[in-house]
């Protein structure tokens, strides 16, 4: 069946993978389905023409506004499906409101945990909080979960309280996570098992794989915040420099947010910041690494930062932790430790260093064959395809 598509995405303040990945999915429906795009961004709140906070408060919940733009555009398509991606702060849930009136059905794809976390992770200050599945916020908002505010934290426990009982999420026919542990998780939080499927990303994946080198160096690709594990990989380099000295391999950290001064000022001489890399810079440092290492002490929904790894045939060392222990295969396309575990990660790094060269080769193309079968853009539209076409018959 072709559908008339209408993908909504409130875009954050700092783009990231989610952007990049609505950005694929977007490309990926246009071949078979009529798509448009209803967009609202975080900038829009910032700065001298922005809102008063009074006002940003209330719209948080039910923005007139952008329900205004969304049913416009929603009837000049005529669309028969709407695909939500983020719509905090600015899109807001009126937009549920709105499609459960028209009876517009919703697709909702979970990049995070959000409409069930305050801050989408189910983590802050270094503990995982699972309650908030269940409605019990009290941790999230102790711990200033959005924004680091308790007030706004609070604020928006209400929002999603509020929500959770407008009956708003009956728009929504299907859920779909992007792993199968974060599919269980939202069972858990009550979605029925027959309204969510669990679809991994997609990947372009390059036609040929760049020639590869290895420098020696290990590589950390993301946002610098604390449930990326930045302390741990932090910890791990000091703790690999007290037994390696002078031999300690180097770590190469690429990205932006909160701890980047952290980062910068290590005095460890084995860390280098590298900044925010894009473009023919990432790409360089991923075909140069010995490995990638995605050190998430939160429950990663995915990882797709191990796809980049795999599609320039590296290795990757990470932490046991949500959909990542679905694209790692222990032994073969890398090696796992724990989320927080300093010893284990030190042990990984360890054992990668007295590995052959060949093994390691061996690792990033088993890595590069399991992109290549795994994450096929024709079997996600496939699909992808059938989510729509189910919603549309139930509808």
């Amino acid at each position: 069946m072709r559908h008339r598509v209408l993908q909504v995405f409130n875009r954050y303040v700092h783009p990231g993978g989610e952007e990049k990945s609505v950005d694929r999915i977007y490309e990926h429906l246009k071949d078979g389905n009529d798509m448009e795009r209803c967009f609202f961004d975080s900038r829009d709140w910032l700065g001298a023409d922005a809102p008063s906070r009074v006002s940003q408060v209330r719209r948080m919940f039910y923005n007139r506004e952008s329900r205004e733009k969304f049913e416009h555009t929603a009837a000049k398509q005529q669309s028969d499906v709407a695909l939500f991606h983020n719509l905090y702060p600015i899109a807001s849930p009126s937009l549920y409101h709105a499609a459960l009136e028209r009876e517009l059905p919703v697709v909702q794809f979970l990049h995070n945990f959000r409409p069930f976390s305050i801050s989408g992770t189910l983590h802050a200050r270094g503990r995982l909080l699972p309650e908030a599945l269940h409605g019990s916020y009290r941790r999230e908002i102790l711990s200033g979960s959005w924004q680091g505010s308790v007030l706004k934290s609070a604020l928006f426990a209400l929002l999603l309280k509020r929500l959770h009982r407008s009956g708003w999420l009956d728009s929504v026919k299907q859920w779909v996570a992007i792993s199968d542990f974060m599919r269980d998780r939202i069972i858990e939080a009550g979605v029925p098992s027959e309204r969510i499927t669990a679809l991994r990303h997609s990947w372009d994946a390059m036609p040929e794989m760049p020639a590869r080198e290895d420098a020696g160096n290990y590589l950390f690709l993301g946002r610098l915040v604390d449930v990326k594990g930045i302390e741990p990989l932090l910890s791990a380099w000091r703790e690999l420099r007290v037994e390696l000295g002078e031999a300690t391999p180097k770590l190469v950290i690429a990205g932006e947010g909160p701890l980047a001064q952290t980062v910068a000022s290590v005095s460890n001489p084995s860390v280098e910041y590298a900044g925010m890399l894009t473009g023919a810079a990432k790409a360089e440092a991923l075909r140069t690494c010995r490995a990638l290492i995605v050190p998430s002490v939160w429950w990663e929904p995915l990882g797709l930062v191990v796809y980049e790894a795999y599609d320039h045939g590296k290795p990757v060392l990470s932490a046991k932790s949500g959909g990542l222990t679905e694209v790692i295969e222990q032994g073969v396309t890398g090696l796992k430790h724990e989320p927080g575990d300093v010893p284990g990660l030190v042990a990984d790094v360890l054992m990668l260093e007295k590995a052959s060269a060949a093994q390691r080769l061996a690792m990033g193309d088993a890595g590069r064959q399991w992109l290549l079968r795994d994450a096929s853009p024709t079997v996600w539209k496939q699909r992808m395809q059938e989510v729509l076409d189910r919603v549309q018959q139930k509808h």
